[in-house]
């Protein structure tokens, strides 16, 4: 079975036969385990390296409704923002994509219910993955931090990548803010994350992304300012922000090619020479496999 305690009680939250079932997967299979996938009246899935197991049995009508309770711990009002998203956010900083029957009121989507099927994605932490990135990450002669934009499709390792990075720059006793909108890439819960961050973090968990980078250049005074998945024109004007106030950035985005990354809202930020390199990650042969690295 899986060793890190948090994912072992979302493990605790599974049917018997499905927890059974993943017992009896071989070794190789669980330590690279990426995502649990559960729908209503149909068979399981697992993924891990890029491989697609399926389990047997069908899931009762009620027991996706058990899981969901489960892994919120009852408490459907402290995650009931996040469900009007379309997932949770549960300690250790794994997510739970959610599908069924959009409730929306006033045009926006309010919860989710009739649930039809769960996506438990597994946050790993994978210290040293970024060392084959190390020498992109400060300049050789000055030795400030460069800013970064890692890209790829989702589940290609951008945020695992993101957390072995702001873990490498506090043992190098930089200043290291993270701002964790949605609490992926420090998990934090009751104040503390899970994983091995080193002695100079700062974590803002739960804000949003522009607030919480204004707010930590203000009051943490950072050497750099690393989140995750930027999307919004208001996070343009953050980082924008962060680079005026002479905070460096690394960040990440959804994007396959050069191309495409140009195409969405941060080529606005590449047109502006904002980033030094643009790191271009792919699961193929496993995830996060750097596919290319485009120094701008």
């Amino acid at each position: 079975m899986i060793k890190t305690s948090h994912f072992e009680k979302v493990i605790g939250c599974l049917p018997p036969e499905i927890k059974r079932q993943l017992d009896e997967q071989p070794p190789d299979v669980l330590e690279s385990l990426e995502e649990i996938r559960i729908y209503k009246q149909r068979p399981a899935q697992i993924f891990a390296a890029g491989r697609r197991i399926q389990l047997n049995g069908l899931t009762a009508a009620e027991s996706i409704n058990s899981i969901l309770n489960s892994l919120m711990k009852f408490s459907y009002y402290a995650y009931e923002e996040d469900i009007g998203k379309g997932f949770i956010t549960i300690d250790g900083g794994h997510r739970v994509g959610i599908c069924g029957k959009a409730v929306v009121e006033n045009g926006c989507v309010r919860l989710i219910r009739e649930v039809s099927s769960l996506n438990i994605r597994y946050s790993r932490e994978v210290p040293g993955c970024s060392e084959k990135i190390q020498s992109l990450l400060t300049d050789s002669e000055t030795g400030c931090i460069n800013n970064i934009l890692i890209a790829s499709p989702p589940g290609c390792g951008k945020t695992t990548l993101l957390r072995d990075i702001a873990r490498c720059l506090s043992q190098q006793m930089y200043k290291v803010a993270i701002c964790d909108e949605r609490s992926e890439i420090a998990g934090v819960c009751n104040g503390l994350s899970p994983y091995s961050f080193g002695p100079m973090v700062d974590i803002l968990d739960g804000c949003p992304k522009a607030q919480g980078m204004i707010m930590l250049i203000r009051s943490m005074s950072p050497d750099v300012v690393i989140t995750d998945e930027i999307g919004r024109a208001e996070d343009i004007e953050a980082i924008e922000a962060c680079i005026n106030s002479g905070v460096s950035i690394i960040t990440s985005v959804h994007g396959k090619t050069a191309a495409e990354i140009n195409r969405g809202i941060s080529g606005h930020l590449i047109s502006k020479h904002i980033f030094n390199h643009i790191i271009i990650l792919t699961n193929s042969p496993k995830t996060g496999t750097v596919r290319e690295v485009i120094h701008v």
